[in-house]
């Protein structure tokens, strides 16, 4: 067992939201194995995501992004308070989706969450906003968005 080094619980508690007490205990589990750690506190994150997607979200951002002048993006992610639509990580997501939405086309954001994810496509974009519901602590749902490219016709 390699020994558990406060940078590796320090960098695994930023990644994931996480307290010190729960990232040293993924280490210690993982045997030192960061990669493991991080994987087992992700899916951690994601069950307690599930559970906070009960709740109202009602407060948020809505988001935009030019492309050279020729698409153009909105969209509305809506989280519970204020506090955290003002936070840099929600900021973050909600340009994350208008870029990826802006590269990717999706129809609708049933099909958009489905996706995989245009930064990193070993996860979906549901995952991806499950990780921000995991490290903010509250329910985020992408509402609605719209996308328009120039000389499209609808």
């Amino acid at each position: 067992m390699s020994a558990i080094s406060i940078d590796d619980v320090r960098r695994l508690r930023e990644l994931t939201g996480v307290g010190i007490t729960d990232a040293k205990a993924a280490l210690v589990e993982s045997k030192g194995d960061f990669d493991k750690a991080l994987a087992a506190m992700r899916k951690k994150g994601l069950t307690k995501a599930d559970k906070r997607s009960e709740r109202e979200a009602r407060a948020g951002l809505i988001g935009s992004y030019t492309h050279d002048g020729r698409i153009g993006v909105l969209v509305e992610v809506n989280c519970e308070t204020d506090f955290v639509a003002k936070t840099d990580e929600f900021k973050e997501l909600v340009k994350d989706l208008c870029l990826h939405i802006a590269a990717s086309e999706p129809a609708d954001v049933s099909e958009f969450l489905g996706q995989p994810f245009v930064k990193d496509p070993a996860m979906t974009v549901g995952d991806y906003v499950k990780e921000h519901i995991a490290k903010l602590g509250e329910n985020i749902v992408v509402r609605r968005f719209s996308r328009i490219a120039l000389g499209e016709i609808e």
